[in-house]
């Protein structure tokens, strides 16, 4: 067990959870891009919302044990890194 409770290594987690993404998911969400998928690597339900708040709040009442992973539905990643570009005045 991870010392985060979960019966899975953070590693195991992100493949996992990447994986349902890709081969599962992504299909049935691609017309919301920019929201959150929120996705329980054990059962490989997940909740789709606005954003990761919201989506891993929805799928706890439903899994209140899961073992959540998150994506930003079109992005290659859940969080942008770094400022952003500079505004031109």
């Amino acid at each position: 067990m991870s010392e985060t409770g979960s019966p899975l290594a953070p590693e195991e987690v992100a493949a996992r959870g990447d994986k349902l993404y890709r081969e599962t998911i992504e299909a049935q969400v691609a017309s919301a891009k920019g929201q959150v998928v929120a996705i329980d690597v054990l059962s490989g339900d997940f909740s789709l919302a606005a954003n990761g708040i919201l989506a891993v709040k929805d799928l706890r009442t439903r899994h209140p044990d899961a073992v959540i992973w998150g994506v930003r539905v079109g992005s290659r990643t859940y969080h942008r890194i770094g400022r952003g570009p500079r505004k031109l005045k």
